[in-house]
């Protein structure tokens, strides 16, 4: 099968940084798909990867996030079949999704939306899940409640789009997201913020003029040096949570006010494999119902070309510039 995959952790603008390869057909394990991969799409854990973890050996293949059909199932498959459309964010301690054929645990897979084409749907997965379980594991706001105001670092980012449009959807949060520049800030509104605010700026005069005290802050990007604003800003007995990976975090300026700390990463269910690992099947399965009854939308932000190793170089390139809005997504392969 074609595949994208690297050696050694090399700046992008090294061609050797992604390089089209060819792998074996992978065999399906017990409780996996094998997916013929349509699209995908990339996420910052992408860069992040290439730079810090290179393979002991062989190829190292990227990508976390993926729509396409069921080729086959494992022995112990309940939950699809060959010929069902699937979308999924894989599993960080397994080979990626920018290959042909993927496997991926049908626990952490979800029925595509229906209303959508694999691209669209490919933008999906890894951001639902995270943000899914900021609002409704970390934070424990039950659906259809919550009181008080959610702050959104980074609103116009991948997480921060389906946070938006997850919290307006099934809460009753005032949600107020964070965006610097006039496009990212529409784009905000656009998924339903209630209120933007540009955290180029000091945060806490900008949130007194509505009135907010955050009752929860969800922390997207930049953590370590929002923290201290963060802290000032949340009301007390607040709850934040974190997604990024800061080199260095004191949090001893959250105790004065009792501030409830979480971190969030999709992928701690599937790696260790944890008993509710199947809630990643149920809540992939709540969005596509969302997405189908236009109550949520696919976040894709803009189609740069075929799956091969140029393409997503300019895509890493694209997420490492700290600029993008919405998701990149890449469908089809080199004809």
């Amino acid at each position: 099968m074609r595949a994208v995959g690297y050696q050694k952790s090399l700046p992008i603008d090294d061609p050797s940084s992604l390089q089209d390869i060819e792998l074996p057909d992978p065999t399906p394990g017990p409780h996996d798909l094998l997916v013929e991969v349509a699209a995908v799409s990339v996420n910052p854990v992408d860069t992040k990867v290439r730079m810090r973890a290179e393979p002991e050996s062989g190829w190292k293949v990227l990508g976390f996030d993926a729509a396409g059909t069921v080729r086959a199932v494992g022995e112990q498959v309940t939950l699809f079949k060959p010929g069902d459309a699937v979308f999924h964010a894989g599993d960080i301690t397994r080979q990626g999704t920018n290959a042909e054929l993927h496997l991926v645990d049908e626990r952490i897979a979800g029925p595509a939306p229906a209303s959508l084409s694999t691209a669209e749907a490919a933008a999906l997965p890894l951001t639902s899940i995270t943000a899914w379980e900021i609002l409704f594991d970390r934070f424990r706001i039950p659906e259809g409640g919550g009181d008080g105001d959610l702050l959104v670092l980074g609103g116009a980012g991948g997480v921060g789009s389906m946070l938006i449009q997850l919290a307006k959807t099934l809460t009753g949060l005032r949600v107020i997201a964070t965006a610097s520049r006039p496009e990212s800030g529409q784009w905000c509104r656009d998924l339903g913020a209630d209120a933007v605010v540009d955290h180029s700026q000091p945060l806490g005069p900008q949130l007194d003029a509505l009135d907010s005290a955050p009752r929860y802050v969800a922390a997207l990007t930049a953590s370590d040096r929002h923290l201290p604003t963060i802290a000032e800003v949340i009301r007390p007995q607040g709850e934040i949570c974190m997604i990024d990976d800061p080199d260095q975090l004191d949090v001893t300026p959250l105790k004065r006010k009792s501030i409830s700390f979480h971190w969030e990463l999709m992928f701690t269910r599937p790696m260790f494999q944890t008993d509710d690992m199947i809630a990643q099947h149920r809540l992939l399965g709540r969005v596509a119902e969302l997405v189908d009854q236009g109550r949520i939308r696919s976040t894709m932000m803009r189609e740069l070309g075929p799956i091969d190793a140029a393409t997503l170089r300019e895509a890493h390139r694209q997420q490492e510039s700290g600029r993008s809005v919405g998701k990149t997504v890449l469908a089809g392969f080199p004809s």
